[in-house]
């Protein structure tokens, strides 16, 4: 396998875009190696379903698009990230919010952190940000 390889997909800031961005992401895993049914592409499915979700509702029609990245760096670390145009980084909601919403980022975080990862927010040049999520590879090198 290369020492770097990548994948991006952007998309419209719509709802159904959410599972075009999951079916993307396990495949381009898939193609790098990782089995479908592995902790990490559970992990990594529920974290990409979570920020893109929070790329559609949360930037306030500020981004039309989102974009989902995929990088794989000396079949070592895995990074997920999302990025869209909208400023605001994300926040934790007030529990009295959080009873219908607004846990996304905290399963984001649990999941990193259970992968033996972090999650880091990162500025982009057009003043939006990128939420990316890194995490040991699972997948032996063949």
């Amino acid at each position: 396998m290369a020492d770097h390889q990548e994948s991006s997909l952007t998309l419209p800031s719509a709802p159904a875009s959410v599972a075009i961005a999951r079916r993307h992401a396990l495949a381009v895993l898939a193609e790098w190696g990782l089995p479908a049914d592995s902790e990490t592409a559970d992990s990594a499915r529920l974290i990409v379903s979570e920020l893109a979700t929070n790329a559609v509702q949360h930037t306030f029609g500020q981004s039309p698009t989102f974009t989902v990245e995929l990088r794989l760096d000396r079949d070592e670390h895995l990074r997920v990230g999302v990025t869209d145009s909208h400023p605001r980084r994300p926040r934790r909601l007030p529990a009295a919010v959080q009873q219908d919403n607004g846990r996304g980022m905290v399963i984001v975080r649990f999941l990193a952190a259970e992968a033996g990862g972090h999650l880091s927010v990162v500025p982009t040049a057009s003043g939006g940000k990128t939420v990316w999520i890194a995490m040991p590879w699972p997948v032996a090198v063949r």
